[in-house]
């Protein structure tokens, strides 16, 4: 029986973004603080979205990490494999508030520390979707038990998810970086990358067509590539291609988390049975209404 419609597995911690437009960190005087994570993100979107999601993740069994178990609880995320650690604190991010790709500065402690324990094999047998991050893979312990768990997954026969969401801040080690991921597109995930994520993993700017190749030829059937202001573009690794133009918006507020929101449209319309062009469609008209809006997606989501 499945219950659980996405697992996410990944980083949790609180983004502490900035209450001044278009600053940097540096020059930023005034934070807010939000519950963050990409795989976070995705679990507390797809459930706005009507899905059922279960989050696997560490946080600190202090203040923070109780605000985050809080929210989670609130928002009706299964919290059954959270770990609250007494060793490490909550892992916490400052961001900038900004309508492009937001400056950002990590101090991490509890979120890396994900044990094989947290991740029971009901728990994979009850969901369809196992879904991580780049940012979950960067450290070890997280790393192989998320790798172990994939492969688990593949053999019980869940889709798999990936936002290569590649920093060097984050993973200073490339060659590392290229070939963990390499380990994980083996088991064909759905994968989702910006040209950000691109240009800071190749070390320079890529045409999308070298980005599919790569990307198909290290085992994904479906790469979704978000390219900003010039919109969206997905390969199947058959040969079809969806390009979409960028939907105009107005009064962009917050860009943090926008491809989090993005993802979990993409992620919900397959678990429907859309095909890539429906797929994206909805995604975008996700992704358009975290950008008008500061934190995660705002709790009432039109369809």
């Amino acid at each position: 029986m499945k219950t659980i419609d996405i697992l996410c597995v990944g980083e949790v911690l609180l983004d502490f973004i900035g209450e001044e437009a278009n600053k940097t960190v540096q020059t930023t005087s005034a934070y807010k603080r939000y519950l963050g994570g990409s795989p976070t993100n995705v679990a507390v979107n797809a459930v706005k979205l009507g899905l059922k999601s279960a989050l696997v993740a560490t946080c600190g069994n202090d203040g923070l990490g109780r605000f985050v178990e809080d929210k989670l609880t609130k928002s009706n995320v299964d919290v059954s494999a959270l770990n609250k650690t007494e060793e490490y604190p909550t892992s916490i991010i400052l961001v900038s508030k900004s309508t492009e790709t937001p400056d950002f500065l990590p101090f991490r402690q509890a979120d890396f520390h994900i044990n094989e324990s947290q991740i029971s094999e009901q728990l994979i047998e009850s969901s369809k979707i196992y879904h991580t991050t780049c940012f979950a893979l960067s450290k070890n312990p997280a790393r192989t038990t998320i790798l172990n768990k994939a492969k688990k997954a593949k053999e019980k026969g869940l889709s798999l998810s990936i936002d290569v969401n590649y920093s060097e801040k984050i993973w200073p080690n490339t060659e590392e970086a290229i070939s963990v991921i390499k380990e994980y597109l083996k088991l064909d995930p759905l994968v989702k990358l910006s040209l950000d994520d691109c240009k800071r993993l190749f070390k320079e700017d890529k045409k999308d067509q070298f980005i599919f190749d790569y990307f198909h030829s290290l085992g994904a059937s479906v790469v979704c590539l978000t390219k900003g202001s010039e919109g969206v573009v997905v390969s199947d690794k058959s040969g079809e291609l969806v390009e979409k133009a960028s939907l105009k918006i107005e009064n962009i507020k917050d860009a943090t988390g926008a491809g989090d929101a993005f993802w979990t449209g993409f992620l919900y319309s397959q678990l429907n049975n859309k095909n890539l062009e429906d797929s994206v469609d909805f995604a975008q008209k996700i992704a358009k209404q975290k950008l008008q809006h500061v934190g995660g997606l705002p709790n009432h989501v039109k369809f």
